[in-house]
């Protein structure tokens, strides 16, 4: 079947999700907390702009060797069923190759950046090639994603500041146990369907706990996030931000109550605001 040149844009569109932008929000503000902190305020124009761009081009990235190492299985998913390398809008070779070129772009960016910081971005590529693949062989795959959404924390506290101080491995973990507790409420909402095609994730391991383990991870962000506000001398906006954090885990705590799959995608999708308002309260000490 031959497709026209605005269906093969949609199929673009829909395999890096560009019509859905809260992948990139919830990738984009830890970077940014890293950066405003890395540079003690506003950084650099240069930085702003590769780090920015480069989380888009990551995002993408991912997206796409997520959905071709899905490929197999997606239709069998009602979520899914329609992506496009399952109705043939594009093709595996294509996917390959925009992953390669999306890639490609991402380390021009970095090339403009230090020697350290490019050899850190490669340990970015394999985290976030790694992370599809690891649904088929363990149950953790949520751990190897906030590896991989947290690591351009590190490549900026690298590039701004020459290496990575003590506050920044407490924000790389904080990052880590947030995204495993917001993807797991994203699992939750295809934990069935998972299960029926034998793919994996903490939904399934957390099995009846998974609330509770979810509160825990919710919990262990804010004490780990309150540690490195501690060693950076932070004050009262950024306690604050921490508070009304918690309030948004409250809530999304009461959307996956019932395990609802529609409440607990809004329940990720709130977390939004966590990233949000953690980033202003970072703004405000710097002012």
């Amino acid at each position: 079947m031959s497709y026209t040149l605005s269906q093969r844009w949609q199929g673009i569109k829909q395999i890096t999700r560009i019509d859905k932008p809260i992948g990139t929000y919830l990738l984009l503000w830890p970077t940014y907390w890293a950066l405003w902190i890395a540079a003690e305020g506003f950084p650099s124009l240069h930085l702003l702009f590769v780090f920015t761009l480069g989380v888009f081009l990551m995002r993408s990235a991912g997206c796409v060797i997520n959905d071709f190492a899905d490929r197999k299985v997606d239709g069998e998913v009602k979520r899914t069923n329609q992506r496009p390398l399952v109705t043939g809008l594009i093709s595996p070779e294509q996917a390959i190759l925009l992953f390669v070129c999306l890639l490609a772009a991402a380390f021009g960016l970095v090339t403009s950046l230090s020697w350290y910081t490019i050899q850190l971005s490669f340990i970015a590529v394999f985290l976030a090639t790694l992370y599809p693949f690891m649904k088929r062989y363990t149950n953790l795959p949520q751990v190897v994603l906030g590896a991989a959404f947290s690591w351009g924390m590190i490549m900026a506290f690298a590039e701004v500041m020459g290496y990575i101080p003590l506050a920044a491995w407490f924000l790389f973990f904080a990052n880590l146990t947030w995204t495993v507790a917001y993807d797991t409420m994203y699992a939750m909402v295809d934990r069935d369907d998972d299960l029926r095609i034998g793919v994996k994730s903490t939904a399934i391991l957390f099995g009846e706990n998974d609330k509770k383990i979810i509160g825990f991870l919710q919990i262990l962000t804010l004490g780990l996030l309150y540690s490195a506000g501690e060693l950076l001398a932070f004050g009262w906006p950024f306690h604050l931000s921490l508070i009304i954090a918690a309030g948004f885990f409250c809530y999304q705590q009461m959307l996956i109550v019932d395990r609802n799959r529609d409440k607990c995608f809004a329940a990720f999708l709130n977390n939004h605001f966590v990233g949000m308002i953690i980033f202003v309260a970072i703004l405000i000490e710097y002012f």
